[in-house]
């Protein structure tokens, strides 16, 4: 017998709304209930459907789960009420490895579905957590999906919402937690039909792409309820276990209590209801300690953030880059102040914004809440041609940043394909419905990199060809340079699994003495050439002398046996890792 979903639609200003079922072309007055909501009659799951406010449109249900003819089409009831589904891991997604995947450039089926096939290398590879990014309907059959217009819906290209059930459920039974990429600080402009139905948008906030939602006003409950109940569905309704929240600088709210921090407060009670474990973790460009903070100590509320500084300054250690936002991170003192302290702006000028930025981070805040990596879909997919490091740097270069992310103090995250560090490319690309938005979006993409120092020809971001160019060649492992890079961030993240410590969170130390970089971290210290080159016989992670030019001295511990090491071809070796024996609480 099939189940009947209700209809129901927030439209405050709307004199009449009706409900318009498009496989028979009826048209069927909806109900006011008080509050700016109307609700129409129960339609079998399965159903399309439209709503029409005061004879415009028809528009897509703002709340849509489900969009099978794109985001100018009709809505279909959809629900997961009833599923059985596969209990969440018990681990936590803070301290453990997370690898961050597009659906589209995956494999080369390009759908959840076939991401499915690839889960038990993740497994193997030690990772336990996956990281999807944006899975929101957005306009076009490709993209980034960080211009969803649909944000309770799965992408129809990737196979819709029983396509991320099977998903999640195959997840948890290999043991991976789940994690959603979700934007909050605006929608993409195609098929963005919020404002045919109510007040979402506000002039007194501007965003990157437009004025702001409407979450401070005197009559922002139902706006604010919008973006929350789009995280209650993930985290509640689709089970999936943790969500990353993109550019949360960008969600203007002047209340008392930040949207942020009313998510984070109603964490706890979603928790309770399903018995599982929710992890937040917020991309915030604020270099402000209070993200992770517990409100009541005054602070937002968010689990983890991301930390871009680390990323930027081993990035100018390993290539010399320094254009742009890296310029400030040639700073000799980047990589070790942010290894320590993960802020390199904690109050400090920042050049590239022109002011002061940041503040500092205490030395006792629990550093796993802090997400570092040396490759993401941004800082690869933001250069011109998307080129990976591996394009630039040697193998031993490679391995020297992999032990640096994997067994320092953070919750590390990896970028699909670096584990065996893959050269294919990852670019920015949004397929468009009409050649004038094809342009504009070519012509806006070009503009920002030229903002950004970036020379030569920008690869057409509108072509399916861009898109393909980016797929996962998962056959490169069975190269010798692939396997053998396979093979170490295996035995690293093998390491960070059971060597006492590393997970621990505790402030680690750092130094770097011309191109050799010391890293301890309770139960291990990492010795590393950035140039990839040989390293010394005589460097001591213990000696007052590897540690003169710190401010803190010598880390209290010994050093332990060799655990690892990377070798450079020539008979020496890159990176070790040694055992340490922690003495600092002594």
């Amino acid at each position: 017998m099939s189940r009947t979903l209700p209809t129901r639609v927030w439209a405050p200003t709307a004199r009449g709304v009706e409900l318009v079922t498009p496989t028979d072309g009826a048209r069927s007055a909806m109900s006011p209930t008080g509050h700016g909501w109307w609700e129409g009659r129960a339609l079998p799951e399965g159903t399309d459907y439209w709503f029409s406010p005061d004879g415009e449109g028809p528009f897509p249900d703002p709340r849509s789960r489900w969009q099978p003819h794109g985001v100018d089409g009709p809505s279909r009831t959809w629900t997961a009420r009833d599923h059985d589904w596969v209990p969440s891991p018990d681990h936590e997604v803070l301290g453990g490895v997370i690898h961050e995947i597009h659906v589209a450039t995956f494999t080369r089926g390009g759908t959840l579905t076939s991401a499915i096939e690839r889960l038990d290398e993740l497994v193997d590879l030690g990772v336990g957590t996956v990281e999807l990014m944006p899975l929101a309907q957005f306009s076009g059959e490709f993209g980034w999906g960080y211009d969803g217009v649909d944000l309770f819906a799965v992408h129809r290209a990737y196979g819709g919402p029983d396509a991320l059930v099977s998903f999640v459920d195959a997840a948890h039974a290999r043991g991976l937690s789940v994690c959603l990429d979700v934007v909050l600080n605006h929608l993409g402009a195609w098929g963005n039909y919020l404002s045919r139905f109510g007040p979402y948008y506000t002039e007194r906030h501007q965003t990157p792409w437009g004025p702001g939602f409407d979450l401070d006003g005197a009559d922002s409950h139902e706006q604010r309820r919008y973006l929350l109940d789009v995280c209650r569905h993930w985290l509640v309704d689709m089970h999936v276990d943790a969500l990353r929240l993109d550019a949360v600088h960008a969600i203007h709210d002047d209340s008392d209590t930040h949207l942020l921090t009313e998510l984070a407060q109603l964490l706890p009670g979603w928790e309770e209801r399903t018995g599982r474990s929710l992890t937040l973790i917020a991309e915030s460009d604020l270099n402000d300690v209070r993200m992770v903070r517990a409100p009541e100590t005054g602070g937002v509320g968010m689990d983890a953030q991301w930390a871009d500084d680390v990323h930027h300054a081993l990035h100018v250690a390993l290539t010399g880059e320094t254009q742009g936002y890296y310029a400030d991170f040639a700073d000799p003192a980047a990589l070790r102040r942010t290894l320590e302290d993960v802020f390199h702006h904690n109050g400090t000028w920042s050049s590239f914004r022109g002011r002061n930025w940041g503040a500092p981070v205490p030395h006792d805040l629990d550093r796993r809440r802090f997400v570092v990596y040396s490759q993401d879909h941004d800082q690869v997919g933001n250069r011109a041609r998307g080129d990976r490091p591996s394009e630039h740097l040697t193998d031993a270069q490679l391995a020297g940043v992999a032990a640096v992310v994997l067994l320092g103090t953070f919750t590390p995250m990896l970028f699909q394909g670096e584990e065996w560090g893959t050269r294919t490319p990852f670019r920015f690309f949004a397929d468009q419905e009409t050649p004038e938005r094809a342009r504009m979006v070519r012509e806006g993409r070009a503009a920002e990199f030229g903002a950004h120092g970036w020379e030569g020809e920008v690869p057409d971001p509108t072509s399916r060809g861009t898109l393909e160019d980016c797929v996962l060649d998962w056959s490169e492992r069975s190269q010798p340079r692939c396997s053998a890079m396979l093979a170490w961030y295996r035995e690293l993240i093998s390491l960070r699994g059971r060597v006492p410590g590393v997970r621990s969170g505790r402030r680690q130390r750092a130094v770097r003495l011309g191109d050799v970089l010391v890293v301890v971290n309770a139960g291990v210290a990492l010795v590393l050439d950035l140039a990839g080159h040989a390293l010394p016989a005589d460097v001591d992670p213990t000696a007052p002398a590897t540690w003169a030019d710190s401010p803190e001295g010598t880390p209290p511990g010994g050093l332990g046996p060799l655990l690892a090491s990377f070798p450079t071809g020539d008979g020496g070796d890159a990176v070790r890792v040694f055992g340490w024996e922690d003495r600092a609480d002594d």
